[in-house]
């Protein structure tokens, strides 16, 4: 199978994500889970899935808001820390969630909201209408290339 328009439109939307900051890629994706809200749950693997990035979840939970959003960058660029190298081995799917559980926990006060003053920037915005004119199977499939490179690699043995 060759590569459709709708896969082009994935990468070329992917390739603009790429090169945000690590701060405006934190903010699209707060945006789109808001947006998209439940939509992005049926492309999760079921209970494994949410019982993993709930585990995960909560230890972000638990942290201080300044802490929470230093895992969250450290995460998005793919630093070498203990949360970032367990999110890192999780499935596609699971790193999907995982992001959603983020942003449910954004909208209940658990975990650090974007400030009230934030403006997007142009670049987000714009990115933003991009993905919101897409079809439901494209957001999901851009949504999880944008969030499977984050994190860092496992380690094995004494690397843990």
């Amino acid at each position: 199978m060759g590569a459709t328009a709708s896969d082009s439109n994935v990468s070329v939307i992917l390739n603009s994500y790429s090169s945000l900051s690590t701060d405006e890629k934190l903010a699209l994706l707060w945006y789109v889970y808001t947006k998209m809200g439940t939509s992005v749950t049926p492309a999760a693997p079921g209970a494994a899935a949410d019982e993993i990035a709930g585990g995960l979840f909560n230890q972000v939970k638990e942290l201080s808001f300044e802490k929470q959003i230093e895992v969250q960058r450290s995460i998005i660029e793919g630093k070498d820390t203990i949360i970032s190298r367990e999110y890192g081995s999780l499935s596609e799917n699971t790193k999907l969630y995982f992001w959603y559980r983020l942003a449910q926990g954004m909208e209940a006060g658990t975990i650090i909201p974007v400030p009230d003053d934030y403006e997007p920037t142009g670049n987000v915005t714009q990115l933003l209408s991009q993905i919101e004119s897409m079809e439901f199977e494209q957001q999901i499939t851009l949504l999880r290339d944008a969030v499977v490179n984050a994190g860092a690699e496992p380690k094995t043995g004494a690397g843990v």
